[in-house]
């Protein structure tokens, strides 16, 4: 079996992310190994199942992605779970178009044969809830909604009424519901989400989301109506091959201020070649010794700017490298860090790392979400110019070029293209969050870019040493 459901709700904001976390807290807490999963390219919200579950959840996309791909990633992160949790992005059916469903958690759950379970939010209404799931359930009918999670509830008997309509109407059981004040919000999940779920800061609140889901939803159906999902088959050998005998290292940042990366971009990695070494920016000086590429991630260098900006023998050693030629990629966070300085919200302007002619200034106001394909512009280690790879945007800061930019790649978007980034000898850098897996000729080329750097540095010390 793979009992599987995908939580899913009306719009943002509806609360699905509680329920969801409520749900993998009340199933661990009956002794199941519980997998997450989110919809889209998301990373916050993984990074709250795996604290909670102990399991690196996965991000399922069937737009970056191919849809054998998205299934086999399913598979493969769902091994060894009793149940999966897949948590759903924006509204049900909101993806990469307003016309189709492509990219959205219905698309995911088509794909997946998965149970829907439709969160709504009940707040000053009783029999329209009906007609709110009625509308969901006649969108799409590949879609399989199979119950409703009712939030916002005024009060026990408030929740009734809207279970009454709704299952009279749609046919479908209310599995449970939330009242107002039932747990508290879940906190900011931008600044600071990494090292407070490391300090355990949200522990208390998993506990509460516990009981109450425990108390107030039939566990027990949504249970069985995961089990019921169908077998899955695998599709790809994406998992199946053997990994080589590593060629190369790559240094790879990851800690509390650089985290945001998908799991399959290390598998690439790795099936072509790589050694993955993981260091801590936060902590070391220098860069890991013998490495042969560089790695930077997104995740919040902002709220470490100060303690970045301190260690100087790792700015240092990080420039040598990138002007020795080692082949580096900055992403986000990463391409941030690389700038000359970085302006927090709170007006303190820290020296970064100086390689790219850049100062980042972070705003309170998002300053771009959304899927790109970026087509390269020039020929670099990663691809060839004019090849595409698929990824998306989401930071709050803006970066104004205090020299040339010599943008990376040139992407396109919901509202239209633009020129992004910034490359340099073997340097590629942007704001830009890309899938390898949408371009699997990237990892094999970084590899091998990494291995003629590799030659160079190891003939460079053996003249040295001689």
């Amino acid at each position: 079996m793979q009992p599987r459901l995908l939580i899913a709700g009306t719009n943002s904001g509806v609360g699905k992310t509680t329920i969801t976390l409520g749900l993998m807290a009340a199933f661990q807490r009956q002794g199941l190994t519980v997998q997450g999963f989110k919809c889209g390219p998301d990373y916050i919200d993984p990074s709250y199942h795996t604290a909670l579950t102990k399991r690196i959840s996965r991000n399922l996309d069937s737009w970056m992605l191919s849809r054998p791909l998205v299934s086999d990633i399913f598979l493969e992160g769902s091994r060894g779970a009793d149940l999966s949790l897949i948590e759903g992005v924006m509204g049900l059916y909101d993806g990469k178009s307003t016309l189709s469903d492509e990219g959205s958690s219905a698309d995911i759950s088509i794909l997946l044969k998965t149970p829907v379970v439709l969160v709504v939010n009940i707040s000053s209404m009783a029999r329209s809830a009906a007609a709110i799931v009625k509308g969901y359930q006649a969108l799409n009918q590949e879609v399989t909604i199979t119950a409703v999670i009712l939030n916002q509830a005024g009060s026990a008997r408030h929740a009734d009424m809207c279970k009454e309509a709704i299952e009279q109407e749609c046919g479908i059981p209310v599995a449970g519901y939330l009242k107002k004040g039932d747990v508290p919000a879940i906190p900011e999940r931008h600044l600071g989400l990494i090292p407070a779920l490391e300090r355990g800061e949200h522990d208390q609140l998993f506990t509460r989301l516990a009981d109450v889901i425990s108390a107030q939803v039939d566990l027990s159906l949504l249970k069985q109506q995961a089990e019921a999902a169908p077998l899955l088959e695998r599709q790809t050998d994406f998992f199946q091959q053997a990994m080589p005998q590593p060629r190369v290292k790559i240094a790879v940042a990851y800690d509390s201020a650089f985290n945001f990366y998908y799991e399959e971009n290390f598998t690439l990695l790795r099936q072509a070649g790589a050694e993955l070494v993981f260091f801590s920016p936060l902590k070391l000086e220098s860069l890991p010794e013998n490495c042969d590429g560089l790695y930077l991630g997104g995740g919040f260098p902002e709220e470490f700017a100060k303690e970045l900006a301190g260690h100087t023998g790792l700015k240092q050693a990080i420039r040598e490298a990138v002007s020795s030629g080692m082949p580096t990629l900055a992403e986000c966070g990463g391409y941030m860090y690389l700038g000359e300085s970085l302006t927090t919200t709170a007006g303190e302007t820290f020296p970064m790392v100086g390689l790219i002619p850049m100062e980042v200034r972070m705003q309170a106001r998002l300053a771009a979400l959304g899927y790109r394909e970026a087509t390269l512009l020039e020929d670099c280690f990663l691809l060839k110019r004019g090849e595409h790879i698929r990824g998306h945007e989401f930071h709050y800061s803006t970066a104004a070029f205090s020299g040339p930019q010599k943008a990376a790649y040139e992407t396109n978007g919901l509202r239209g293209s633009k020129q992004e980034g910034y490359q340099m000898k073997q340097l590629v850098a942007g704001y830009t969050h890309l899938h390898f897996a949408s371009a699997p000729q990237l990892a094999p080329n970084w590899v091998e870019a990494c291995a003629v750097y590799q030659k160079r540095r190891q003939k460079a010390g053996e003249e040295m040493g001689s």
